[in-house]
């Protein structure tokens, strides 16, 4: 199979009211569904979280990866409830538009808050979850809140001219190696926040939170997660950090958690292939 490429994997649907933009690939006699929800921080997509990691598991898995609500080319409307809730919803009524009854989740950041918010709302279109230093479902125990990245993260967003250093400053916060965070990664995440568009999204997205705050507390309802859940996190994880595992390890009746040391925000891109390898495991057995 060729790799996959950005163009070649683009695909939209209508869903839920909505036009959501998504990327596809996978082998003709799939060993199941994978959908894979990005974070949230500015700059963001399916794309630019997942897209190193699509040609693993669409060589076993149909993989989807999802630009959500207010992100990537997805569409930017206001959303009507807290967002986790409205990105669980758009998310389970493209699964319905495509014909999947049920999938694998894997949900880093943000994406970790709207996966267990499917399973908690959608738990028959879920069949494992792996969350990724989800939000929602972790609280900080023991770090400070906000955190570091969470800081950066809105010190971006409400600058009325984002730079170039902000946008550096945030994604070197993601990273346990600063090597990653390269000249090119900062340029092409910058150019894709300060998109009038991207703006917008990421405006209506932290409004909702604001409008909603209990209701994005998901850890409340974590107990109401059935399916199987593995937590992941990065030892050094500055954004969500590890202590924030722990009541959702605790509440969440079937989790099993797994630390990446040496690892950040990003285990899909600091821990690529013992993160391959634990999912793979995860999902099949």
């Amino acid at each position: 199979m060729s790799t996959p490429t950005y163009d070649a994997t683009s695909r939209t649907a209508e869903a839920g009211g909505l036009t959501l933009h998504y990327h596809e690939a996978g082998p003709d006699r799939p060993d199941g569904t994978v959908i894979m929800l990005h974070g949230g921080g500015p700059g963001a997509s399916a794309w630019s979280n997942f897209g190193g990691n699509l040609p693993f598991f669409a060589a076993r898995f149909r993989t989807l990866l999802v630009d959500q609500p207010c992100f990537g080319r997805s569409d930017k409307t206001a959303p009507d409830r807290d967002y986790f809730s409205y990105s669980a919803a758009a998310v389970a009524a493209l699964m319905d538009e495509l014909g999947i009854p049920a999938a694998h989740f894997i949900g880093n950041s943000l994406g970790g808050g709207t996966a267990a918010r499917l399973a908690i709302d959608h738990p028959d279109k879920v069949d494992r979850l792996l969350l990724m230093g989800p939000g929602g479902v972790s609280v900080n125990l023991f770090s400070p809140d906000p955190t570091e990245g969470i800081s950066r993260l809105f010190a971006f967003n409400a600058s009325p001219e984002p730079t170039r250093a902000q946008m550096r400053d945030f994604l070197l916060t993601m990273a346990y190696d600063p090597a990653i965070v390269t000249d090119a990664f900062v340029e092409e995440r910058y150019a894709q926040a300060v998109d009038p568009e991207a703006r917008l999204g990421a405006a209506r997205m932290g409004a909702a939170f604001a409008r909603w705050p209990e209701e994005s507390q998901v850890w409340r309802e974590a107990h109401r997660i059935t399916r199987p859940t593995l937590l992941t996190w990065g030892r050094e994880d500055r954004t969500n950090p590890l202590d924030g595992a722990l009541l959702a390890l605790r509440t969440i009746p079937d989790a099993r958690l797994h630390v990446f040391p040496h690892c950040g925000h990003w285990a899909q891109t600091e821990a690529a292939d013992a993160f391959h390898r634990l999912a793979l495991d995860f999902f099949l057995n």
